[in-house]
């Protein structure tokens, strides 16, 4: 068992400088073991050192005990390249005090940069990000001052923009797998998402780097079916097998079977949605469902939508997720990215190959913060850094984008009766902006593609007519004045056939969207 090595002998391999790839997808798939013993080693012998990690999704729980946050040391960091960032606040805080570079590149773009690092390609050629703060016209996708480097490059081909996210050696793989035999072969039975690993894998391998894996257990060679294999033992340097507490499915749970597609659960006893504003805006986004559609439904608000359908009885969804998931039902917080009974769970690149090249029908996402020209930002609020994630991907790509949340934030309260919509309390902050901090969508871009695009909040329905932010429609017993233009600080275009939100939203009985 040459490759089985102590966790120790493992972080001694890494050297001090080197470029990290490393696995994992907020609470799943991340080689957490790895991120331990990387701290471990730094405060105590101060290496490895100056590392630039490259992740697709940022790994964590929003606290210092798991994920990417155990690396979040001044010195351990030289550079962080990194799709999602929401839930590592150890990383932000260094970005945002200008400790270390910081890139924020679309996570889906991320991956598929894996796939073309191991292919020895220039880098990766892309739409994916034009007019939005990735373009290096922008802000080039640079988190802070001390981010110098371009790595993202405007090219015109063929008399068309793309962007070029530039490849670069990469001397170290993180990842994990369940089980592996004595030679490095591993499986993945157990775990939620495959994601990005073996691409990961190759990077590395093809740089002249080192993969180490993680995994439960090492068994004996010729007792894996090698149609399960996901990680072939050609690519693995080293495996280091991992205490239980670091190999956790997810950070919601230890090991949930319904996730890695081993058995199907009841799924169908869903409570329904109180009637707040949550369920009125997830009722008039089901509303904007195509059941031919293939659909993603992003984190935070949108995930309301497929509770709302199933208490409309509506047929089931054919939902996607970022990681990997298809069919099922999307998990939310930590097991975000999983699915409980999915109906296949394939390779992120390949998700995104498919989310690029426009397969999704549908899109409906959050609503963080919306500009006078129906630009939207969920990535950046001054020192808090949430980081594009997949929203990139999905948003510049699918026909269809619908964006959920509500009309301001921070102490909003509403009342729904009567079927009527009543303001108790206005929120302190107004997220109909005059220009929004960062651009996370374009609607330049929007207008070019032809993407039909709706805003859909609590109290007002706003879309995108000819590259024009326009209100449509108004809740009933809301103020046009009062309640919509006076919280704004803007004025939009209003629909000369301006009208009042279906009534059918403000009632306690089920809408009846089957009979529609």
């Amino acid at each position: 068992m040459g490759k089985v090595i102590s966790l120790e002998q493992a972080v001694a391999m890494i050297p001090d400088g080197a470029a990290v790839g490393i696995g994992g997808f907020i609470g799943c798939g991340h080689p957490q073991e790895f991120s331990v013993g990387i701290e471990e080693s730094f405060l105590k012998t101060g290496h490895p050192n100056n590392l630039t990690i490259m992740f697709s999704a940022g790994i964590g729980d929003g606290t210092d005990k798991l994920g990417l946050n155990k690396l979040g040391h001044e010195g351990l960091l030289k550079r962080i390249i990194g799709g999602h960032w929401g839930l590592i606040h150890k990383l932000q805080k260094l970005v945002f005090e200008n400790k270390v570079e910081g890139y924020n590149l679309p996570l889906g773009t991320i991956s598929l940069m894996f796939r073309d690092i191991a292919g020895h390609r220039p880098g990766t050629f892309t739409k994916i990000g034009l007019k939005t703060f990735v373009d290096p016209r922008i802000e080039g996708a640079k988190m802070n001052e001390r981010s110098k480097e371009d790595l993202v490059e405007l090219v015109n081909l063929h008399g068309e923009e793309w962007l070029l996210y530039k490849s670069f050696p990469l001397n170290v793989a993180l990842i994990r797998a369940t089980y592996c035999d004595e030679d490095g072969n591993a499986t993945m039975e157990k775990e939620a998402a495959t994601l990005d690993s073996l691409s990961i894998a190759q990077a590395a391998k093809n740089s002249g780097g080192i993969v180490l894996l993680q995994v439960e257990k090492v068994v004996a060679n010729g007792t894996l079916d090698p149609r399960k294999v996901k990680i072939p033992g050609i690519y693995v340097d080293g495996i280091v097998v991992s205490r239980p507490e670091n190999h956790m499915q997810t950070y919601a749970e230890q090991y949930n079977p319904a996730l890695s597609g081993e058995v199907k659960v009841p799924v169908d006893s869903i409570p329904p949605m109180p009637l707040n504003e949550r369920k009125v805006i997830c009722r008039r986004a089901t509303m904007e469902l195509d059941p031919s559609a293939i659909i993603n439904l992003g984190i935070g608000m949108p995930e309301g939508i497929a509770n709302v359908a199933n208490e409309e009885g509506l047929p089931g969804l054919k939902l996607t997720v970022e990681a990997g998931g298809i069919g099922g039902v999307p998990n939310a917080g930590t097991a975000f990215g999983t699915c409980t009974n999915p109906d296949a769970i394939i390779d992120q690149p390949y998700q995104f190959d498919f989310y690029d090249g426009g397969g999704l029908g549908e899109a409906f996402l959050g609503l963080a913060e919306c500009d006078r020209f129906g630009n939207i930002n969920v990535s950046r609020f001054g020192p808090k850094i949430a980081g594009c994630g997949g929203f990139i991907n999905i948003t510049q790509t699918s026909p269809v984008v619908v964006y959920c949340g509500t009309f301001t934030a921070g102490g909003l309260k509403v009342e729904v009766k009567d079927g009527k919509l009543n303001i108790l309390q206005e929120g302190r902050v107004k997220k109909f902006k005059q220009d929004v901090e960062q651009i996370t969508f374009s609607a330049e871009y929007a207008k070019e593609t032809g993407q039909k695009v709706l805003y859909i909040t609590e109290r007002a329905v706003f879309e995108l007519i000819d590259g024009v932010l326009t209100l449509t429609e108004i809740a009933p017993g809301v103020d046009l004045e009062k309640d919509v233009l006076g919280q704004m600080e803007f004025k939009p275009a209003i629909a000369e056939n301006l009208k009042t939100m279906d009534e059918r939203i403000f009632v306690p009985e089920v809408m009846g969207l089957l009979n529609n």
